[in-house]
């Protein structure tokens, strides 16, 4: 009876732990892709316009602004380290 009652309170302590999303879950890209031949599908995971359109170049579609894009500060695309002098 203890364990089924330790068990228990794992399995609930982890539904408890677990409900909120994690930050990663939460953002949002500023491009979405609209693809013309794909039966109207769209994706919306992109950082850059050239991004965007690298997607959609050869298979139809076009790129638009995400509309339900919110920056999040300290957020963003990955940042290219400069190069020193060679």
């Amino acid at each position: 009876m203890q364990r089924l009652l330790l068990v228990l309170g794992l399995c609930l302590a982890c539904l408890i732990g677990g409900s909120e999303p994690s930050h990663a879950d939460s953002i949002t890209y500023p491009w979405c892709a609209q693809y013309t031949r794909m039966g109207g599908a769209r994706n919306c995971g992109f950082w850059t316009y050239d991004q965007c359109m690298a997607t959609v170049t050869g298979i139809g579609g076009y790129c638009e602004a995400n509309a339900m894009f919110r920056p999040v500060p300290g957020y963003g695309p990955p940042q290219r380290r400069a190069r020193g002098p060679y």
